[in-house]
């Protein structure tokens, strides 16, 4: 897909160094038409999937292909209402194909996915998987863990440091498919980019490695492209115990569109 000006965009997706399948996916989309890019603007989605050797697998494509086909195919509305309708259509889906193929029930994913119309940021998210901000000299996290630990930090019951390293930090407690109900968290407005700005969409197999001063150091300074290879290639040296995957876009000066 030929990419619009506007931005630069990256992303990298890496196995790491002891899983024997990578249940990851990304994409990022836009119309074909001039007409309709202007309405819909980019999209761009990281899944992390779980649920053994396939289900995984399968159900990040899912969430990845019902998010770009109600987003592709939405009429009335505004790139929140898609994001937040295409999060119900990939939960619907993933748990019908997990009704029909017993083999994959209990499979889901995180999901992560932003809209970028001119410089205006819509996201939606579930799960664990991450969307920050990267800013002149800072990095601001816009999305919140679904997770055991993150909850017992927002209630105050555990300090940051400790959740870095407590050992039920994977637990999940959302994700697509996961239930009938989901609650994707979502802003309440759209957030106003800037020229420069970095949008870091990432799984856990990077975040969980990396301090948000190193994403910071890694990113600042460094074309997209360079940047996912140092993350990645940061969450390897670590170890690389899960499947790594980061997705970068950047606002280009004078950047409408």
């Amino acid at each position: 897909m030929e990419i619009r000006p506007g931005i630069q965009l990256a992303s990298l997706s890496d196995i790491g160094c002891q899983r024997e399948n990578n249940e990851d996916n990304y994409s990022y989309w836009e119309p074909a038409g001039d007409e309709e890019f202007r309405r819909k603007g980019r999209l761009a989605v990281v899944a992390d999937g779980m649920g053994g050797y396939e289900g995984g697998q399968e159900a990040s494509r899912l969430a990845i292909e019902a998010i770009e086909d109600v987003y592709a195919h939405a009429g009335e509305g505004d790139p929140q209402a898609w994001l937040l309708a295409g999060f119900q259509t990939a939960n619907e889906r993933i748990m019908a194909e997990a009704e029909l193929r017993p083999e994959l029930q209990g499979m889901g994913t995180t999901c992560t996915a932003l809209a970028l119309l001119g410089r205006e940021l819509y996201y939606a998210h579930l799960g664990d998987s991450r969307l920050y901000l990267v800013r002149d000299q800072s990095i601001t996290r816009l999305t919140r863990d679904h997770s055991y630990v993150g909850r017992l930090l927002e209630h105050g019951l555990i300090r940051a440091e400790e959740a870095e390293a407590h050992p039920q930090r994977h637990i999940l407690t959302a994700a697509l498919g996961a239930g009938m109900t989901i609650t994707p968290d979502f802003p309440e407005l759209p957030i106003d980019l800037e020229d420069a700005d970095t949008l870091v969409l990432c799984t856990d197999g990077l975040w969980g490695l990396l301090k948000e001063s190193e994403l910071l150091q890694t990113v600042s300074g460094r074309e997209p492209e360079e940047a996912c290879r140092q993350l990645v290639a940061l969450a390897k040296q670590r170890g690389g115990p899960d499947n790594i995957t980061v997705e970068l876009l950047r606002i280009a000066p004078n950047a409408k569109s």
